[in-house]
């Protein structure tokens, strides 16, 4: 196999490209920055007095947000402090959610490896160097982590409503037989609440009554099974019963659910117990 040398270039000297350009490329596909199956949630995002976040990604998993904070050539004092700013704001803003600030460059510099270092895991930031290669006709982007998070030592419904997104983007998401399983789950919601439907959000499938969301159960399809929430309080015996019968459960105090994640047959073999912890979370989230 014949060996091709790649060209690297630098945007920031580029004639055409620009930041702008490198914000669009990594917008439509976020997990290019290896932070996981992270989703775009907002980009230039108005900060109070202190500019505009480049983007904030999401992972709809842990609801965990990253800002991320683009920058052309090599790292300086500027692009740090604007990017530790804004983790600052959009945590105390949100403070329901874990937050990592994410610095973007073409060059990491000894010198940022230094100041990071004086935090001593105090901030939670990720650093990632961006390298811009000639291939063919176009341009490709590169991304490695140099630095990884430095850890520190419930979900907003009203803010989620603005998000909404349809069936096809969750069969991108996920696949024909996960969809087909958020549809027989709300088979057996509507065994004891008919009036609900599927509500397709961007980082949930949720429930819905008239148009009002009610998130007592909230979908998560990937490819092979899907993440179920269900948002009830905790019972040590329902516990039990769940864990017994096989199902791959867990219990997120953080958030007051119950986390299940789901194959194709689970539902079957467990209609009525999945039905009866449906039911319990109804009749809670109406109390």
């Amino acid at each position: 196999m014949k060996h091709v040398k790649l060209e690297s270039i630098s945007i920031k000297e580029h004639p055409e490209l620009n930041e702008a350009w490198v914000q669009r490329v990594i917008a439509d596909d976020p997990s290019m920055l290896g932070l996981g199956d992270v989703v775009l949630r907002d980009k230039e995002r108005k900060q109070p007095k202190a500019g505009r976040l480049d983007l904030l990604l999401q992972d709809p998993d842990t609801n965990k947000r990253y800002e991320v904070e683009i920058q052309l050539g090599a790292t300086d004092e500027s692009h740090i402090i604007r990017t530790i700013e804004y983790l600052d704001l959009e945590r105390k803003r949100y403070p329901q959610y874990d937050h990592c600030a994410v610095l973007v460059a073409e060059n990491i510099t000894s010198r940022f490896l230094n100041v990071i270092s004086l935090f001593n895991g105090f901030i939670p930031l990720i650093a990632i160097q961006m390298t811009a290669l000639k291939v063919g006709d176009g341009i490709g982007l590169s991304f490695t982590k140099v630095i990884d998070e430095l850890a520190l030592g419930l979900v907003d419904e009203d803010e989620e409503s603005s998000l909404v997104t349809d069936r096809d983007y969750w069969l991108k998401r996920g696949s024909q037989a996960t969809l087909e399983l958020a549809d027989t789950i709300l088979k057996l919601v509507h065994s004891f609440a008919p009036d609900y439907q599927l509500k397709y959000n961007k980082f949930y499938i949720g429930m819905a009554k008239d148009g009002i969301a009610n998130n007592f159960v909230a979908c998560k399809p990937k490819k092979k099974w899907i993440n179920v929430e269900v948002r009830l309080a905790e019972d040590a015996e329902l516990t039990t019963e769940l864990e017994e019968s096989g199902l791959d459960v867990e219990y997120l105090n953080k958030w007051g659910k119950y986390r299940l994640r789901l194959r194709p047959g689970d539902l079957e073999s467990n209609t009525e117990l999945l039905q009866k912890l449906f039911e319990l979370a109804h009749s809670e989230s109406e109390a």
